[in-house]
Formats: structure tokens, sequence, C-alpha cells
């Protein structure tokens, strides 16, 4: 049985690949911010299958906590999903750099932290896949301006996966990133092009279909090479 850890699972696409996985038959390790706020994942079928594990990504603590939690078990699959958009200044003239500060540590610091504490999960699998969920924000080659903290975070998340995928040459680890699209979700907003559903399924497919020599690389949710 294929084993997936998602961390920001109580909602959007974190939450909808948590069903997914579920109804194809894997064991999820849904990590939340809040266990008590977890509603969602408790009312989902395959409750047999389903672990909730509290991880905040602004306390890295709480990170190396869940891992000693979760022991040594082989897990096959790691989604860095969890992260936040920046507030609301975000400009060149009225940027907060104190939501600059926790917006690194959440959407940059934390998923290295995350890879980290489980890469011998994920080696003990033998195959294992850590897919980083940036944006197409964070590519150089995207010509748009604004959301100075949240681009500039994601970018630098997308080049912690790349070091990792070079540092980690010869484990059995793929490290990958994913934009998932504009997505309708408490983020995105109402007139995304993409629903959950669709996003959800189409970084599952990828993540299926990668292999080490695909260690990395930069998708878009269908499967697409994004440039950097």
């Amino acid at each position: 049985m294929q084993t997936v850890l998602i961390t920001g699972a109580n909602r959007g696409i974190g939450l909808e690949m948590v069903r997914q996985y579920l109804a194809s038959g894997a064991s999820v390790i849904a990590c939340v911010r809040d266990t008590a706020r977890a509603e969602a994942l408790r009312a989902l079928p395959h409750q047999d299958r389903l672990s909730i594990e509290q991880m905040d990504m602004a306390d890295f603590a709480s990170i190396t906590s869940a891992r000693a939690r979760i022991g040594d078990r082989a897990i096959d699959i790691v989604i860095n999903n969890a992260g936040v958009a920046g507030g609301a200044k975000q400009g060149i003239d009225d940027v907060d750099l104190d939501d600059w500060h926790a917006t690194l540590n959440i959407n940059t610091i934390a998923p290295l932290i995350v890879a980290r504490s489980f890469k011998s999960n994920l080696a003990a699998s033998g195959n294992g896949k850590l897919m980083n969920v940036t944006s197409q924000l964070a590519a150089s080659t995207w010509p748009m301006g604004g959301m100075l903290i949240y681009s500039t975070t994601k970018a630098a998340l997308s080049k912690v996966a790349q070091v990792l995928a070079i540092d980690w040459k010869n484990d059995p680890i793929t490290v990958a990133l994913m934009h998932p699209g504009w997505v309708k979700t408490d983020m995105g907003g109402p007139h995304a092009q993409l629903t959950v559903e669709e996003s959800a399924s189409g970084i599952r497919a990828v993540i299926e279909s990668m292999g080490k020599a695909d260690s990395g690389k930069f998708y878009k949710w269908n499967g697409e090479i994004h440039p950097w």
C-alpha cells in the first residue's frame, strides 16, 4: 500500500489530494496546523487509512515533533503543499517586512525542514518522491509584477528543491516542483480557471509518472514542463 504525507491538508488542493489518494487505496498522513479544526478530514471515507498529524509550518519544532511521532515508517510520497499568500501589502513601496519574514519561514524554510526531516522515510520506500507546490509566479520567465512576498518566497522554494535534487542525486528520492494552476480555492478565488479536483488529479498523475531522471524538474499540473 502506498503511503503519502501531505502538508496543508485541511482545505483546498491539500484536502482534495487527501480525498483522492484515500480513494485510490493509499494510506495518507494529513498534516494540519490545528487538528481540532480538521472536521473536513474527519468527514472523509476510509478513515482506517487516514492519520491526522499536527504540523504548523510557522513552528519548525512542530515539524520535527511530527516526524518523531510518525517514526521510521517508509513514506512513498511527501507533498509540500502548505503555504500562505503573504498578506495584503506586497508592492515595492508598501511591502510589509514582517509579513515577508513570516512568509519566508512558511513558504521556503519549512518545506526544507520537512524534506530534511522525512528524507530517511522517503529513502526507505526505495522510490521516494518529494513534490513541492510552488507557483508560476516563482518563475523568472513569468512576466508579472506585484505579489512581491509570495513570488519571491516561492522562487526561493524552487531553488531549494533544485538544490535538494542535486544533493540527493545518489539517494532513491525524486524531487520536483509543481505549479498547480490557477485554482478555485481561498487563495485563488472564485474566478480561477481550475477546480481543486482538476488540479489535484493532475498533480497526482505527474507524481505517478515521475522517475529519478525527472528530479529537479518544474511541472505544470497538466504534466507540461514549466520554464524556469
